[in-house]
Order: structure tokens, then C-alpha cells, then sequence
């Protein structure tokens, strides 16, 4: 009974959050210009924002099939794609706190001999690396904005002594993923090299001359909303973040909010692909998907299995 009213206190939590975050952001901007903005998009700079997203996103589940090689875990890189597919789309629209990785580990350990405590370990490297990753594509970002005022030796000594950190523990204490490591941290640097691009696009979409490198900081910086409980993949705290860096860093909030909601959509568009093995099921040599209160009730048992 205590577990099932902290599940529905949790999605009450979510959905403040993200409302709140809306309800923040819809005072800061003007709907009026948006729209304007929005009418006077490149649609073509769009359509290859889109492309760009999506290679991002293929590119994503080749560095998480490189972390599941290295738990013995052996699946086509299609495979393995169709599955990651619907995870994206178990990030927008599945309930509670599973979301796509829970969905990943619950299918891996019920249809494959492996154990949940190793499908658990490759997919939550694969999220650090892209945190890795993320890191250093801003700190990239802060040696091209001298108005910072944060010295260029400060901010590559923290890049280069990070890494080295963090391999050190890989090496140390799970040696199976440090044996991969360029290999997978080369893919985590592509995938949010190719994403900074995908805003890149889309400025140029808004018919955006200006400089890139604040908007794409704080377009970037946002990502790490991510790690803060909401529903909908983030929607309203992206943004939230984005118009509050907009006006420390004196730039168009329109423009910046606008970027990170057609980033949004791009993304959910996306992850919509993974409708079709919802709906087909067969395509992942299962007969049905599984209801989200038999995916909580596995990871579960899984979490108590193992310690």
C-alpha cells in the first residue's frame, strides 16, 4: 500500500513540476511573436534538422549496443535500433518512472540469458557517457565565450583531469566497459555533436545570423533537466532553463525558447517511430508488449534479486 501512494505522490510531483515550468515560461515570452517566428521558418532547414536528429539517434543505439558487447550481450545493430526506437518512445508517453531503460532491462532479461544487474550496469554507463560527452561539448562551448571570464587552461585542465578521472574508475572497479572506452565515448561525442548541430539548423531555420556558441550553451546546459523528475521527456523545464539563460547571457528568449521547443518536437516526432513496434510487436520476436505495472513489479523482483 506505502509503495503504491509513493507511485501516485511521484507522478503528482512530476506533473507540478512540468506544469509549473510551463506556467513559468508562458509569463516570460510572448505567444504572438512565436507564432510570427514560427511562420517564417525555413521549412528545408527544418527537414534537415530532422535528419540530423535522427542520425544522432541511430548513432545512440550503436554506442548503447557497444555497451551491451561488452556484457556478452550479442545484438544486430537493427535489432538493437528497433528496440531503442520504442525505448524513445517509453521516454515521452510510459507512466511512472520506468521510462525506456527500465523497458530495455525489463525485455533484455525476460527474452535473453542475461542477468538484469548486467543490462542495468551497460545502460547506465551508456547514460554517463552521453553526461561525459555532454560535458565536454560545453566546456568546448565556454572556451569559444571569453565573456565568461573563465580562463581557457581552467576549463581544459577540468575537461582533461575529468576524463581521466572517470576512466580511472572504469578501469578500475568495471573493467569490461573501460576495454571499449573510445569507442563508445567516441559515439557519446557524435551523438551530442550531432544534436548541438541539430540546433544549429534550427537557428538557421529562424533565419538566425547572429553567434551560435551562447545559444547552443545554454541549449546544451539544458539538457541536464533531464535528471529532474517531469513528464513528457522534460517538456517545460528545457525551457525554463533556456529563457532564464537567455536573459543572463542578453539574448533573443523568443528565439532561444522557440529553438528548444521545435527540438522537442523534432525529438517526440522521432521517438514516434517506435509506434510501430508497439503496435507490432512481432518485429521484436514477441507476441505483446507488456503492461507498465508488469515492467515495475520485474525490475522489482530484479532489484531484490540482486542485492
Amino acid at each position: 500500500m506505502k509503495q503504491t501512494y509513493w507511485k501516485i505522490l511521484k507522478n503528482i510531483f512530476k506533473v507540478l513540476v512540468t506544469l509549473g515550468a510551463i506556467y513559468w515560461v508562458s509569463g516570460k515570452i510572448s505567444f504572438s511573436e512565436l507564432k510570427e517566428t514560427l511562420m517564417d521558418c525555413n521549412p528545408i532547414f527544418l527537414v534537415v534538422a530532422l535528419c540530423t536528429y535522427a542520425l544522432s539517434q541511430v548513432v545512440a543505439s550503436s554506442r548503447l549496443n557497444s555497451f551491451f558487447k561488452c556484457i556478452g550481450l550479442q545484438l544486430t545493430e537493427r535489432y538493437n535500433l528497433r528496440l531503442y526506437q520504442l525505448g524513445l518512445l517509453y521516454n515521452f508517453f510510459l507512466p511512472g518512472g520506468i521510462g525506456g531503460d527500465g523497458y530495455k532491462i525489463y525485455f533484455l532479461k525476460k527474452n535473453f540469458d542475461v542477468s538484469g544487474r548486467k543490462v542495468l550496469s551497460a545502460v547506465f554507463f551508456d547514460r554517463l557517457s552521453g553526461l561525459w560527452a555532454l560535458g565536454i561539448v560545453i566546456g568546448c562551448l565556454v572556451i569559444f565565450m571569453p565573456r565568461l571570464a573563465i580562463p581557457n587552461t581552467l576549463t581544459i585542465a577540468a575537461m582533461l583531469i575529468g576524463t581521466a578521472t572517470y576512466y580511472y574508475f572504469l578501469r578500475s572497479f568495471f573493467s569490461p566497459f573501460s576495454k571499449k572506452f573510445l569507442v563508445t565515448h567516441g559515439k557519446a561525442i557524435l551523438v551530442q555533436g550531432l544534436q548541438s548541430l541539430t540546433a544549429v539548423w534550427i537557428l538557421y531555420a529562424m533565419n538566425f545570423d547572429g553567434k551560435f556558441s551562447p545559444y547552443l550553451l545554454i541549449f546544451m546546459l539544458s539538457s541536464l533537466v533531464a535528471i529532474i523528475p517531469s513528464i513528457g521527456g522534460g517538456l517545460g523545464l528545457r525551457e525554463s532553463l533556456i529563457a532564464f539563460g537567455a536573459v543572463y547571457f542578453k539574448l533573443d528568449e523568443h528565439l532561444a525558447v522557440l529553438v528548444s521547443l521545435l527540438f522537442y518536437f523534432i525529438s517526440l516526432l522521432v521517438a514516434s517511430s517506435g509506434l510501430y513496434y508497439f503496435f507490432r510487436p512481432q518485429r521484436l520476436g514477441v507476441d505483446k508488449m507488456p503492461k507498465p505495472t508488469d515492467i515495475e513489479q520485474e525490475l522489482e523482483k530484479t532489484t531484490l534479486e540482486e542485492n
